[in-house]
């Protein structure tokens, strides 16, 4: 089968790109390789990418429709699974353009590639931050989400929009995937764990939003990329989707990916302390601009969907990573 994902140098992205080409798929992968966070890193990622011979990647952004129809015009991708997208919260309240470019004017392009090859799937990230300030838990795919808290969410939801529009005007299938605080090995620089695990190493504060009151359904990496891998293989059609209201068939499906299993943040910074063997130096403070206080994912629909629940605890998922932090940055000295 032949798959673009965009977005193939960052985190996700080159987790599932390596899956998709041990299973002998062709990938083409495409990515900006921006500076969002260090460009080193990227650069490392799609150097794994590239050690198989049945992977191509193509740099372009998927803002720039013309050069992204001249750079696949020599390929049909059978799936297309979109992760390409300005990423991070906090970031989206200092360029909030950004977001707009990116996430909505570059998915749109997106959606007219699916439709210009006639895509069999369209999979695209999508996000836990689309239910904001719900206070309701578990969060569900049927739960109201007209009111994000940030742009970034605000893009999100946009795009699990957009896609609707484009399945219901030309029948493409489409799968928009809520995840829910991503985490593990080759991980984005901006997330907490990463921050935490390089402060304790520098001997460096943490600070800890909401007065340690925060509560994530942290979801490992290896989880999300499974999740992925079966969706491709479910897609939306009339027989899996019946509705007897329906008067018209929508081939459009919604899921959240996440854990099922919300950690306070302060027993996320435990597990750090322990395989560091250090403990963290911690300043309480307030909630930020745009953040939530809670998030946790509902995954009664994933599993009724694809026989599938995330299963990996945060003591595995954060061994991992420190282990592979320790090793990719040449660690041998920890601050006390």
């Amino acid at each position: 089968m032949k798959i673009l994902v965009t977005g193939s140098s960052g985190f996700i992205g080159m987790s599932l790109c390596i899956k998709l080409l041990k299973e002998k798929h062709f990938v083409v992968g495409i990515d900006s390789m921006n500076n969002y966070y260090d460009v080193k890193l990227k650069e490392a990622r799609l150097k794994k990418l590239k050690q198989f011979s049945n992977f191509k990647f193509i740099k372009v952004d998927i803002r720039n429709k013309n050069k992204l129809n001249l750079k696949l015009r020599n390929f049909k991708p059978d799936i297309i699974i979109n992760l390409a997208a300005q990423a991070g919260v906090r970031y989206s309240l200092l360029k909030p353009q950004k977001y707009i470019d990116s996430n909505i004017t570059g998915f749109l392009n997106i959606l007219e590639l699916s439709k210009k090859y006639k895509v069999k799937h369209l999979i695209y990230a999508s996000s836990s931050s689309v239910y904001g300030n719900n206070n309701i838990f578990p969060f569900k795919e049927n739960d109201n989400t007209d009111k994000p808290l940030s742009i970034y969410g605000v893009t999100k939801k946009t795009n699990e929009l957009m896609a609707y529009s484009y399945s219901n005007l030309f029948g493409i299938p489409t799968t928009g995937l809520r995840f829910f605080t991503v985490y593990g090995p080759w991980g984005r620089p901006d997330m907490a764990l990463f921050i935490f695990v390089k402060k304790i190493i520098n001997g460096s504060s943490i600070n800890l939003f909401n007065y340690g009151k925060m509560v994530r359904d942290f979801t490992y990496i290896d989880d999300i990329v499974e999740g992925i891998l079966r969706v491709i293989k479910k897609v939306p059609t009339k027989n899996n989707l019946k509705n007897k209201f329906l008067k018209k068939f929508v081939p459009f499906q919604l899921l959240n990916i996440g854990n099922d299993n919300p950690q306070k943040l302060i027993n996320f910074i435990k597990q750090i302390e322990k395989n560091l063997k250090t403990k963290a130096k911690i300043k309480l403070t307030k909630i930020q601009l745009g953040d939530v206080p809670k998030t946790h994912s509902s995954t009664i629909k994933i599993k009724k969907w694809i026989g599938f629940k995330p299963k990996c605890t945060i003591n595995f998922g954060i061994k991992r990573f420190v282990e592979w932090y320790i090793e990719f940055y040449k660690i041998k000295h920890i601050k006390k």
